[in-house]
């Protein structure tokens, strides 16, 4: 049986407070191949290339099987019946479709709830841009994996070559759900799996005390430090958001952290200080020795053979946004972040083990005072890659918000390029594009800040 763990779980809980933790990416194809002579979009052909690969990723035909009261915590169990055609689909954009109209339409489908009694995830296709390209929007519940096996996720259906045959899908035959009875004998033994832990814990208390004293840093760092500067980006989200992105270089984004020192994410957040000075002083508020805080999950997957579920820690970064000078605050960023990595980061949700807990800590989250963004960064492929044939042009990460945090920033790096995606709360946050031109001028004096290598000048 493939329970959830508790970090899957507590993905799940945030839907029933409005707050719709799926995660994905939008990617920009050339469609030369993607369209038919008379420009239809060979969908039918794309549906055949990814149900043959579906056999790589088992979650794509499980579904959410959640036990009644006793029979203990959900799990993933195969759909009695699968159809392509209810996940790959298609959305025209009227042609030529500008990037302010693909953005619209990614958050149209963003917004659309994913069916639980299906598998948690679909893959839209947008024809209609300029120039013949296609966008691509994939997204999946978080519960199903987070940031890294979510690109890994995504990897499962792309090509190193552009001519790669597209065999056919294997036979699939469903696994029935397991009986009440085998329920019934697996919860009973995941209790005294429990208590077999706690009991363990209560004849070893120096063993025991030894992993609270390591983990205890981690959590001060979240808890501990103080309130986080009251500003106008903590405020309780609705439905909808506005989706901004910001293109960069992976190469010159690592010119700039080699020369000072730093790292791909100490850049990563230097750009996004500078995107929120620039947003908080346009609507009028201080700016001037404000530190910022911001939510940065810690992949913990390292290890793995194939990244899988959820398996992150969390960091607080603090963000000097009154510090102008962007080299300064790279500088600052950087030795703060090299101290709090020495630190032991504890998986998420394991410090909530009882589900009752995590929903009344979610209750807290809308009033949260310890954060004021969030900001996640997920290495990609290095390489240039294809879906069904099609070259994949760019790749943009999407990331869900939750409770009051009005604003979050995923970065993805691929085949050179370096982007950022901003996803904020439509009502709250109507000015994102101050945030993204900030971002972007913040990176491009960190570029001027740097030596040209040889890879990035020819790049």
């Amino acid at each position: 049986m493939e329970r959830l763990s508790a970090m899957d779980l507590s993905m799940l809980w945030p839907d029933d407070f409005g707050w719709p933790q799926d995660i994905g990416a939008l990617a920009i194809l050339d469609g030369s191949t993607l369209l038919s002579s008379d420009g239809r979009f060979r969908i039918d052909a794309v549906r055949a290339a990814i149900d043959s690969r579906l056999h790589l990723v088992r979650r794509f035909r499980q579904v959410l099987y959640v036990p009644r009261r006793g029979l203990g915590w959900p799990l993933w169990v195969d759909a009695p019946a699968f159809h392509i055609g209810d996940h790959v689909r298609l959305l025209p954009l009227p042609e030529p479709a500008d990037e302010a109209q693909l953005l619209q339409a990614v958050e149209s489908l963003r917004r659309r709830r994913l069916d639980r009694s299906r598998p948690l995830w679909e893959m839209w296709f947008l024809p209609g841009l300029t120039e013949g390209r296609v966008g691509m929007f994939m997204k999946l519940h978080h519960a199903v994996a987070d940031g890294v096996a979510g690109v890994a996720t995504l990897g499962a259906f792309l090509d190193a070559v552009p001519d790669m045959p597209v065999a056919p899908a294997p036979p699939w035959t469903p696994v029935p759900a397991p009986s009440t009875r085998q329920l019934f004998e697996d919860n009973l033994w995941q209790r005294r799996d429990s208590l077999r832990r706690a009991f363990s814990t209560i004849f070893h208390p120096v063993a025991a005390a030894r992993q609270v004293r390591v983990a205890l840093p981690a959590l001060r760092e979240t808890f501990a430090e103080g309130r986080a500067p009251r500003t106008s980006l903590n405020r309780p989200i609705g439905p909808d958001r506005r989706l901004a992105v910001i293109r960069g270089s992976i190469d010159r984004v690592r010119d700039v952290a080699d020369a000072h020192g730093a790292t791909i994410n100490d850049v990563l957040m230097t750009a996004v200080a500078g995107g929120l000075h620039d947003l908080l002083r346009s609507r009028g508020e201080p700016v001037d020795h404000i530190v910022l805080r911001a939510y940065v999950p810690v992949s913990l997957h390292q290890g793995q053979r194939r990244a899988e579920g959820n398996l992150d820690g969390m960091m607080v970064i603090p963000l000097p946004i009154g510090v102008r000078d962007p080299t300064r605050r790279l500088r600052l960023i950087a030795v703060e972040t090299r101290r709090r990595k020495s630190k032991h980061r504890s998986r998420g949700g394991t410090l909530l083990r009882n589900s009752v807990i995590q929903r009344a800590f979610l209750r807290v989250l809308a009033r949260q005072p310890w954060g004021n963004a969030y900001v996640a960064n997920v290495p990609g492929p290095p390489v240039p890659l294809y879906l069904a044939g099609a070259p994949l042009l760019e790749v943009f990460p999407m990331v869900p918000l939750t409770g009051n945090l009005t604003l979050g920033v995923g970065a993805l790096s691929y085949a050179g390029q370096f982007n950022l995606t901003a996803v904020a709360d439509r009502d709250a946050c109507p000015d994102v594009e101050v945030f993204a031109a900030g971002a972007r001028a913040a990176l491009q004096e960190l570029g001027a800040s740097a030596p040209v290598t040889a890879v990035s000048g020819a790049r």
